[in-house]
């Protein structure tokens, strides 16, 4: 690897074990056997790398979420079913064990934005290709043929389930959603929904 990607690398590892604000410069620099001028190089500013760090964590955290895209196998249900909806979501759950210590850097961050606003400027950007990222696991559609309006409604919707789903497991596994109750919600909405 070169020292774009060793730092990389080393911003990764130091996210998961010190979070945003507690991570330097140094210790990037001392976890990738790299130098201080490697990262103004490589990614302009420290925060700069972390956030892509940051990025690069939740997108490795998203492939385990579909085993259609992420881990080589397919998914059962069809595309844009209640049935896939579910799947998709018990993925999601499942995956909460491994990729906790991500998600609680996602709520370090945005309770801390006011205080990084060119962090949060740059996680605002990321929020679009998360967006995107997500929809395909429920529809089916690759990521790069989805519409504008696709990614803002239907990657809005399930980027806020999310958001409110990781609350909940980050909270109390116990008693958070599960993606039968979630699936059972989203039908009986359906159902109560006349058309006008």
């Amino acid at each position: 690897m070169g020292h774009r990607e060793d730092l990389l690398e080393g911003a990764k590892r130091c996210l998961l074990e010190k979070g945003f604000l507690r991570t330097t410069a140094r210790d990037v620099v001392k976890e990738s056997g790299t130098n201080l001028a490697s990262i103004g190089y490589h990614y302009g500013s420290k925060d700069a790398l972390l956030v892509q760090a940051y990025v690069s964590l939740v997108e490795g955290a998203g492939d385990d979420f579909d085993p259609g895209w992420g881990a080589g196998g397919e998914m059962a249900a069809a595309p844009g079913s209640l049935e896939r909806f579910q799947e998709v979501w018990a993925n999601i759950i499942g995956s909460l064990p491994e990729t906790r210590a991500i998600w609680m850097l996602s709520f370090e961050l945005i309770f801390q934005g006011d205080r990084l606003p060119e962090v949060r400027k740059l996680l605002a950007e990321a929020q679009e290709q998360g967006r995107s990222g997500i929809v395909p696991m429920f529809n089916g559609i690759p990521e790069d043929e989805l519409d504008k309006e696709t990614v803002d409604t239907e990657g809005r919707f399930y980027q806020t389930l999310l958001n409110g789903l990781m609350v909940q497991w980050l909270f109390d596994p116990d008693s958070a959603t599960s993606a039968e109750r979630l699936t059972e919600g989203l039908r009986r909405v359906i159902a109560g929904v006349k058309d006008s």
